[in-house]
Order: structure tokens, then sequence, then C-alpha cells
């Protein structure tokens, strides 16, 4: 895959998002992709990758990711974002970067960085 593709493959998975479905979200990733947010451990394999994303969202009413930047270069795409989150009455907003590695289209791993107080000060 070209720089500009995984670049566009990047910019949709950032954008789907919003619609807070972990099946969707999910097959972005490869059989074996990892995703790895980075205060706590990686989980590899989509079926994983799709279980983790559907327990930290289960309260989010709704989010919004506004990408701030994103490069590429061959394989590798990092995007810095505002992730804006509801879950309920709470919000957040939580500057990110994250750091993809592609194969074939498909995000191979995915490492998330941010401020975890941050987020769980603003949930609580």
């Amino acid at each position: 895959m070209t720089t500009e593709s995984n670049v566009a493959t990047i910019t949709e998975f950032v954008a789907a998002w919003s619609r807070l479905d972990p099946d969707e979200l999910s097959s972005y990733f490869t059989d074996d992709g990892s995703y790895h947010n980075m205060p706590v451990g990686p989980v590899v394999g989509r079926d994983n990758v799709r279980s983790m994303i559907a327990a930290f969202t289960a309260d989010w009413t709704a989010t919004q990711w506004d990408l701030l930047n994103i490069v590429g270069f061959g394989d590798v795409v990092i995007a810095e974002r505002l992730d804006r989150t509801e879950a309920g009455d709470k919000t957040v907003d939580l500057p990110c970067t994250g750091v993809f590695e592609m194969e074939n289209g498909k995000i191979k791993v995915w490492r998330d960085y941010f401020d975890l107080a941050t987020f769980t000060t603003a949930m609580s």
C-alpha cells in the first residue's frame, strides 16, 4: 500500500470512532493486529482488540476525534488528535498521539500515547 492510502485509512479510522461501533473499529485491524493503549498492556488479535474497545467505550455516549496532524511514511502513520468524549454528563478533551504500523492496508500495530490522569480525572 502507498503512504497516501495508509494515511487515508487512518483518517477514516479516526472518523469512525464517532459511531462507537467496536465491530467496525476492529475491522480496520489485521487478524493478528495489536492495540497498545500505553497506560495499560497491549492486546493482540482482532477479537481481543474488539473486546478492549467495547469495554472501555461501554459508558461513552459520544465521541469526536479531531485530527490535528497526520503524517505517513510507507507503512507508518502518526496521527495527533484531540479526542472529545462524553460519558453521560462527564466530558473530557484528551490530547493523544497514535502511531500506526500498517500491513496491506490494515492496522498491524497501534500505539496510543496520552495522559491517563487527564482522562480518569474528568471521568470520575
